[in-house]
Order: C-alpha cells, then structure tokens, then sequence
C-alpha cells in the first residue's frame, strides 16, 4: 500500500507586485525523498523553500502535512534571542536525554556549544541551527545552502549524516559533489515553473539542456509557422473575405502564443583580461612562519608560484588559510623567513565575506563610488577594463535589472552579492586574482562561467574554497594546511591531493555486488553505564555496536567489489579508490572495537 505524502502543495501562486514567482505550482515530497533544488540566483529556491516550511504564505493555493509529518527548515539567519550560549539554542525543545545528540553534531560540524551567542559568528550561528536540525531528526529536512561556512572535512561529515539519515530531505547548494553523492530527484525552478526529475543531481544538466533544446525547436518552429501565415495575410487576404477572418484571427492567437514565451535568463557577461604580464617568478616564499600566541599557524614554509598557476589552499576552518593567503600577498609579515613579490603585479582580491560592499549603498553607489571606476565628470559611467560603460548596461551584463540598480545592496540574495562583487573585480586590469570563497551561493550556470573564465585567464590565480568540485577543475596546485602549523604542497586539486596523501577516496559500491556474511564483530549488548561513564560515555557505548556492524558490511561490499579480478584492468580509478577504502574501513573497525572494549570495562569496573 502506498504511503501518503509528508507534504503536498497545490495550486500555489506568490507573486511580490511584479511577476509572479510561482503560478499554479503543484508539488509532492514523498517519504525517503532526496530531492535538489535548483535553479538561477533569485529563481524562488529560497522563497519555495520557505513556503515548503510554512514560513511564507502564499497568495492562492494549499500547502498540506500528512497528520504527525514534521517538518524543519535550517534558517539562513537564525534567530538566537533568548538564548546565552549555541549549546542552548540547539537544545532547546530536545527532550533531556537526546541532548548528546548536539554534541556529536557539534562535534562534526566544529563548533563549541559554549561559545555565547552574543560573540558567535555568522558561520557558528549556521553551524549551531544545523545541528539542531539534525538532533531534532524532523521526518523531512528543508536545507538551504548547509555547506556554507563548512569546511571540507565538515562537509563530509555532514554528507554522511545525511546519507545515513531516515528523514526525507530537500537541498539547496552550490556543491556539486555534495548534491551528486545524496540526491535522487531534482526539482528545477526555471523562470516561474518548477519541474521535477525522479534522478539526482548528476543528471541534472543533461536534463536542463535537452529542456532547453526542446523549447529552442518549439520556439523556431512557432517562428516559421507565424511567418507563413504573416505572409498569406499580406498575399490572400482579399478573396473569400469572411472565411478567412478566422485564419487571421488564428494568426493573431500564434503572435499572442510567442508573446508569451518568457526567454530564459543568459549567463553574466562576465569577462576576465589579464593586465600587462607579470614576471616569471610571481611569488616565493622562503621558510616562512607564523605564531599567534601559543599556537602556530605555520612554521618553515618554501613555495614558489609561476606566472599561470592556479594555486588552492585548502584545510580546516582555523588552520590558517587566509593567513597565509595574506603572508604570500604582502597583507601581513611573516614571523620568520621572507616572501619575494614578483614585479608588475596587479591584484584583485574577492574576500569572502563581501566586505568590499557596503549594505547601505545602492549598487549603483557600488560601482561609481570604486576609485579606480570611477569617470572623471561622468556620474553615470564607470571604467571596465579602460573603457567608460554606463552603469546600468554594465549591471545588465551580470544579470541585474534596470530596478535593481537604485536598490540598496542589503537587498540581494547571496548569489547577487557575489556576483556584484565579481562585477567590481572583472571591472579593472589584473594579472593575479585571489578569490576567497568565491562559489559560495553562485548558481550552477554561474560557476560553470566562472570556471572557464580562470581556465582561459593569463595571469596567476590564488584560490581558497571548500568546494570540491570547483578545486578539482580550477586548481593546478594544492596545498593543503593539515594543522600544527604544516603546510603541504600537492600537484592538482582536490582528488589529486586526497590520492597523493593516500586518503579515503569516495568510493562507490554498484547496487549489484551482493555483501558476503557480515564479519563478527563484538556486538553484546552494551551494558547501562553507571558513575564511572561520562553521559557522552554512556551513548557512545550504546551506538558503537551498531557502528562496528555498518563497518563490518561496508568491508564486505568492497571485498566482494574487489573480487572482480578484471576491475583493476577495466577501472583503475576505482580499483584503488576501493583498496583504499577497504584499508581505511578495517582500521575504523579495529579502532571502534578497542573503544568499545575500552568502555565496557570502564563500565564493568564502575560496579555494573
């Protein structure tokens, strides 16, 4: 028998005073759902999002819970009032015995649920309303942007929550690997109507373009019919007179039907030139380090960046990353050793957290009011690339509308601020660009743009992001800040780094390998911890068989995985992506049976 939906929307229509966000949407989240949802900056992900939550009302329509369904929805901005600390917000409506559960997703997601609100971020207050959606474990999930301010291995941890989880889910990101390895729908939202595809993410841009492809053959063949007809109006009106009002009236009806026709949204006209060429030698580092206070961010560090390389810096939030980043540009000294700028450098820098845009200030402000824009006597020009444009016309090329110009920047959806900010940056000349975070909320059309354009620029580029899939294309060095102050160069990006350390690469199991018998591994039951066990203790020791179990079926999917004796032949990649797996797998399993060993005799000595 089949089970109702968790939710349902009917007929939903919202508009904001112009065109209308949604007309007559239907739409169905069923139980083990594992949708995308995806679409063009200022599409409506966000606002569908929140009317999936019930947050936003919509104009007409029906938004229906099956009785019981719970629903959570991370908030982009949560609000904390009320509470001191991270730790009580993300408790709060938990009853008392699934606290632990905040701390292991703390613990994932790396914050500290002590640190009080009134100090605490923008990132710890996302990373906090995350894990306290995941502790609430609600029967569907609403996710809007959950990568943002992660780092990868945050990221990864995250990914396998979710994985794991029982709770249907629907997920806004600009992650691609993120979105490739959960999904298994995707909802698009393309200009005002949103469609659904029972296939995830990875399928996803196949589908839109032979959607697009398809309305590009309609779209022509209306154009050729409209066209004949146009032309026996001109040539056969005057016989038959009364016939043929029909026929013309039919005409009329084709130009209104291609009236209709809303045309899809470009991509940016974004444009990247180099200035004049740098030296050979773009920057060399010489035993550098850096300390503040008791800990050390780098210690004797040496690299030497050539004119063209795309250099990524990747590792923990915290390792150190902007630092060095700041060290190789000049923005701060190193402690010891020195770093030797090459000559005629131009530098453009996007700073991940905009703070290059005032809020306050009209885009239009943003752009006239940058020094090196500005036209001299032209209040509505700016200079790009040497050239006056006017400042509306050069908003138009990254997508912005003529409204929009006068608009305040507070008012933009993420994607729109990166993009402004992108704006800034492609305006003047330069020969190396340091981006920080620069993918953070940028749509898939948007990135793939950005992508070619860093593959095509002359000059040099500096590169920090969490996104893996954008390391991977981009990136032609790593170096990876693996804590204590080590920073360790990589060739490639990111799949290149995580093979040449010797990783867990992210191996896939084919549906069709059947597991051979779970090893044994020690699974009596635990036994209640008495004084002796800390709270934390306590449930760990209750989750660990069931942890050795799921590890013990891994190692025997990939061990019947690798009894295929022609799979090093026929796929290398993923014959030792899979070993390693399989070697990783075996150690987490001997490290969760001494931790359940060690713990049960903790409790057993403890008197029970």
């Amino acid at each position: 028998m089949a089970r109702a939906p968790l939710l349902q929307l009917s007929d939903i229509s919202l508009g904001y005073g112009g065109s209308p966000v949604f007309a007559g949407l239907d739409l169905v989240i069923q139980p083990g759902d594992r949708v995308a949802l995806v679409g063009r900056n200022g599409s409506g992900k966000s606002t569908l999002m929140k009317v999936m939550a019930g947050l936003v009302e919509p104009d007409a329509g029906a938004r229906v819970l099956s009785p019981g369904t719970t629903v959570g929805y991370m908030e982009q901005d949560p609000d904390l009032a009320g509470f001191a600390t991270l730790g009580e917000f993300a408790v709060s409506g938990l009853d008392h015995g699934e606290a632990y559960r905040v701390e292991m997703a703390a613990d994932g997601l790396k914050f500290d649920p002590s640190t009080p609100v009134a100090t605490a971020s923008g990132g710890e207050r996302r990373r906090a309303a995350l894990a306290k959606l995941l502790a609430e474990a609600p029967a569907l999930m609403l996710l809007d942007e959950p990568t943002n301010h992660l780092d990868i291995q945050a990221i990864g941890w995250l990914e396998s929550q979710l994985a794991e989880t029982r709770s249907a889910f629907v997920l806004i990101s600009h992650d691609r690997a993120f979105l490739r390895a959960l999904t298994r729908a995707t909802l698009w939202i393309d200009r005002g109507e949103v469609r659904r595809q029972e296939r995830g993410f990875a399928s996803f841009e196949e589908w839109r373009d032979k959607v697009w492809a398809d309305e590009d053959e309609a779209r022509h063949k209306l154009d050729r019919k409209i066209k004949a007809e146009a032309r026996w109006a001109v040539e056969g009106i005057s016989a038959r007179r009364k016939r043929n009002q029909g026929r013309v009236r039919a005409l009329q009806g084709l130009r209104e039907e291609r009236a209709a026709m809303i045309h899809r949204q470009g991509v940016a006209a974004m444009a990247l030139e180099s200035g004049p060429k740098s030296g050979k030698r773009v920057i060399e580092a010489r035993g550098i380090s850096k300390r503040f206070g008791d800990r050390m961010i780098l210690r004797d560090f040496s690299l030497r960046i050539h004119r063209g390389e795309r250099v990524a810096l990747v590792g923990p939030n915290g390792a150190g990353k902007t630092t060095l980043l700041k060290m190789l540009t000049g923005e701060i000294s190193p402690d010891t050793g020195e770093v030797i700028v090459g000559a005629n450098l131009q530098m453009a820098v996007f700073d991940q957290n905009r703070s290059a845009l005032d809020p306050d200030m009209t885009l239009w402000e943003s752009l006239t009011g940058d020094s090196e824009m500005r036209v001299s006597g032209k209040a509505d020009q700016v200079l790009v690339r040497g050239q006056p444009k006017h400042v509306v016309g050069y908003l138009k090329e990254f997508l912005f509308d003529e409204a929009q110009a006068r608009a305040p920047v507070r008012s933009l959806s993420g994607g729109e601020r990166a993009r402004l900010l992108l704006a800034r940056i492609m305006a003047r000349d330069s020969n190396l660009l340091v981006l920080d975070e620069p993918t953070n909320d940028l749509d898939v059309e948007t990135l793939d743009l950005l992508q070619e354009l860093l593959s095509d620029f002359d000059g040099t580029v500096l590169l920090v992001s969490h996104d893996r899939d954008f390391l991977d294309r981009v990136a032609s060095t790593t170096i990876a800040m693996e804590g204590d102050g080590r920073a360790v160069v990589y060739a490639g990006g990111w799949s290149d780094y995580q093979a040449q350390r010797g990783a867990e690469g992210d191996t896939h199991v084919p549906d069709r390998a059947k597991p051979a018998p779970t090893q044994k591994v020690p699974v009596a039951k635990a036994k209640p911890a008495a004084s002796g066990l800390t709270f934390t203790e306590k449930h760990r020791l209750e989750e660990l068989p069931a942890e050795m179990e799921r590890l013990a079926a891994e190692i025997s999917k990939l061990e019947v995985l690798l009894a295929d004796a022609e799979l090093f032949t026929r796929e290398p990649v993923k014959f030792r992506k899979a070993t390693e797996a399989l070697t990783a797998r075996q150690s987490a399993l001997s490290a969760a049976e001494d931790e359940w060993l060690a713990l049960a005799e903790k409790a057993e000595s403890s008197g029970t």
